[in-house]
């Protein structure tokens, strides 16, 4: 059972991995949300509704909430004003007193009910998955911090692989080859189906 010590170790790297994704969508300001991202098929646009709509949900999870309707994407007038709020609020439901206790529904996910610490876990590496998606697709990248790099890693490498990964609606896409010894950010990206020399086309 995880100590009151590494949960708030692991409240702390998840607070930076949401502010990493934050600082890319800022960046993304004035940029044309038709540009195309990592995630085939997805433009900045969805990509950024699909974001906003995982923080409500895992907020609303951390809080308790069960309410399928809650993880529905909804059209946003300010694409990254709604990802910016929705950032600020998913930290804060995690580190509400006692949210860490609990066992959270998460439907997208089987079996769909988790520890939230684990859940927490997912939500991290997510955000910076995300945060590098939003980056690369203003052609530049993210700066993992040396305390954050290794618990991603970790995180992406207790990712199921096999055939769950070729599913239409797999969240990430199989594992990609590459060098032990690249940068740990790549091997993240790699493990959970990203190329890190993608570029927008």
């Amino acid at each position: 059972m995880p100590t009151v010590l590494e949960d708030q170790l692991l409240l702390a790297r998840h607070a930076r991995a949401v502010r990493l994704s934050v600082v890319a969508v800022e960046a993304a300001a004035g940029a044309p949300l038709t540009i195309e991202t990592p995630c085939a098929g997805w433009d900045l646009r969805a990509l950024l509704e699909h974001m906003a709509t995982q923080n409500r949900g895992f907020a609303a999870a951390a809080r308790g909430a069960e309410d399928p309707a809650v993880w529905a994407v909804r059209r946003a007038a300010d694409p990254i004003g709604d990802y910016l709020r929705s950032a600020d609020d998913v930290v804060e439901a995690f580190a509400a007193p006692g949210a860490l206790s609990r066992t959270i529904t998460l439907p997208e996910i089987p079996p769909g009910r988790f520890p939230a610490t684990l859940a927490l876990c997912f939500h991290l590496i997510d955000s910076v998955v995300h945060a590098w998606d939003v980056a690369r697709s203003l052609g530049r990248t993210v700066d993992l911090d040396p305390d954050l790099a290794p618990t991603a890693l970790r995180i992406a490498e207790a990712v199921p692989t096999g055939e769950s990964r070729l599913a239409p609606a797999a969240a990430f896409a199989p594992v990609l080859a590459g060098p032990a010894e690249a940068p740990t950010l790549d091997r993240i990206l790699r493990v959970l189906g990203r190329e890190p020399t993608w570029r927008p086309s």
